[in-house]
């Protein structure tokens, strides 16, 4: 299993927004990326029939992809969502360290700021807002290869963090796709999500990947050597949430596609790495 602590540095992080974000007690809403078990069962059916796979290893040593940042704010004051450039360069390091040995790698393109209020506010996980197609449609650059992260300030849901849009999503709707964050969820942020694992966690269901827990104990992710868990686990305490003969080791706590706090998730497994490799080949138009 490939593992990789998030740089040190960013361990180090002093900048504070506010009281830590408590979001043990509304699993639901930590990311918004939860759609139903028909999606997910249409979406592997055609996944399956489509997949692309590649032959080696070595076919992925030089991807590189683009990312446009997006910061949408309540005003021009870091409390109201106007982050800074040095926390936006070291949310594209922690993604580097993140995805370090899946042959992936994430390059920052551009920055741009906007100033709006409704955006800021009214942009959802639940709901196609009319405020976010409106973002993204004026903001959005690149195809399907490129990922546009907008940070928000979910002022609707409390506890949101951030939510993404699967790759098999872009042949519907080329708008919505990318990944909002929490502005609060970068580097710096509110412990204990505030060392950008929130926007590994939301890369991760761009380039194909979903919860372990999603299904509970007989659903899963479609990764075979992910354990399985009966539902999202938070801070970093071992458990073992399907236990017995049939359910093979302890719940993936340390799992960047769990909840755990940011301090507690590293690794994504071998097979989550071949999914995303296979994902982005078939749907995101990898490599180029």
């Amino acid at each position: 299993m490939f593992s990789h602590r998030i740089l040190a540095a960013l361990a180090s992080a002093t900048f504070v927004f506010g009281t830590p974000l408590n979001t043990a007690n509304n699993s639901s809403t930590i990311c918004g990326s939860n759609p139903s078990p028909e999606w997910l069962a249409e979406a592997e059916k055609h996944f399956l029939a489509n997949r692309v796979d590649l032959p080696s290893k070595a076919d992925y040593r030089n991807v590189v992809i683009p990312v446009y940042f997006h910061v949408i704010s309540r005003d021009r004051t870091l409390a109201g969502g106007n982050i800074a450039d040095y926390q936006i360069y070291q949310q594209i390091e922690a993604l580097n360290g993140g995805y370090q040995g899946t042959g992936l790698s994430w390059r920052l393109m551009d920055i741009t700021r906007t100033v709006k209020p409704a955006w800021f506010e009214a942009v959802i996980d639940s709901v196609y807002t009319r405020e976010e197609y409106e973002m993204k449609s004026q903001l959005r650059q690149g195809g399907p290869e490129t990922l546009n992260i907008y940070t928000v300030g979910f002022s609707r849901s409390p506890t949101l963090l951030g939510f993404a849009t699967y790759p098999y999503n872009y042949q519907f709707d080329r708008i919505r796709d990318g990944a909002v964050l929490r502005f609060t969820a970068l580097p710096g942020g509110l412990y204990p999500y505030d060392r950008g694992v929130t926007g590994i966690h939301e890369a991760g269901h761009w380039v194909g990947l979903a919860h372990p827990f999603d299904g509970g104990c007989d659903g899963g992710d479609g990764v075979a050597d992910t354990p399985a868990e009966a539902q999202p686990a938070f801070f970093c305490t071992p458990r073992d949430s399907c236990p017995g003969p049939r359910y093979p080791g302890t719940d993936p706590i340390y799992n960047f596609m769990d909840y755990t706090d940011d301090a507690c998730r590293e690794e994504f497994t071998p097979g989550q790495i071949a999914r995303l490799r296979s994902q982005i080949a078939t749907y995101r138009g990898y490599p180029q």
